[in-house]
């Protein structure tokens, strides 16, 4: 995840929309997913991917977090856009504050991720997450305590 524009040559490339969820549980820790496939495969994000064809961003994010950590979410505020130039596109990104529909549900990792977890600020810290993770999330007020 980048928080900067992107490159000048990737404004020539093809998009890709896609949406980022940004959950915390009621001790302030954030969600995170260890990306299973390219880009940035192995590092920590948030869950997310893309906006499927005629679907909207809100729907298209409850249906990824459903998808990579089994939890039920709703979809809230944007909290901000990010640009993403990655093998031969650019992923742009929509990522929403979302809360848990049910905060004793247990994460569980599916679908691209290959873990999931809770993080504290110092959990978070010690992660190698992808690029501008950290920068993005400070920027929107957004990091776990």
């Amino acid at each position: 995840m980048t928080s900067g524009p992107a490159d000048a040559g990737s404004q020539e490339l093809p998009e890709v929309p896609c949406v980022g969820a940004v959950v915390r549980d009621e001790r302030g820790r954030l969600l995170l997913i260890r990306r299973g496939h390219a880009p940035s495969r192995g590092s920590w994000s948030v869950p997310g991917g893309r906006v499927e064809h005629g679907e909207s961003e809100e729907a298209a994010v409850v249906r990824e977090v459903a998808e990579e950590t089994g939890l039920t979410v709703t979809a809230g505020a944007l909290l901000g856009r990010v640009r993403i130039p990655a093998g031969g596109v650019v992923f742009t990104v929509a990522d929403f504050a979302c809360r848990l529909a049910d905060p004793e549900q247990r994460p569980v990792a599916g679908d691209d991720a290959d873990d999931v977890a809770w993080v504290d600020a110092a959990g978070l810290a010690a992660l190698e997450c992808t690029p501008g993770l950290a920068e993005a999330l400070g920027g929107w007020g957004a990091l776990p305590r």
